[in-house]
């Protein structure tokens, strides 16, 4: 039962254009997806498509953080190797800031 609810709303989350994680709370979201709306960052779909071009894997974690005046998306990305990645992007313009192996 537990799966199937990580499931929709791994679903909503990816149509919705927003990255909800389990520590952010209403607020943060709003404020995520109001920035979204606005124009002022690119949404989680965009901005996948560009990790998953740089990086083929499976995104496993997926963060959105407002640092003040900058946003920054996270994610997790394990290749068909089974490296594991950690992979940074700003939000405002979807540049590919980091790739580290962890």
């Amino acid at each position: 039962m537990r799966w199937h609810g990580v499931f929709w709303l791994c679903a909503v989350t990816l149509v919705s254009g927003l990255s909800i994680t389990p520590s952010a709370g209403r607020g943060d979201q709003d404020e995520a997806r109001q920035a979204v709306e606005a124009g002022r960052i690119r949404p989680l779909a965009e901005i996948m498509r560009k990790v998953r071009g740089k990086l083929p894997g499976e995104v496993v974690h997926t963060k959105l953080e407002n640092k003040g005046d900058a946003w920054l998306y996270e994610f997790r990305v394990i290749n068909g190797s089974g490296q594991m990645f950690d992979v940074h992007v700003n939000g405002q313009n979807g540049e590919i800031m980091s790739v580290r192996e962890k």
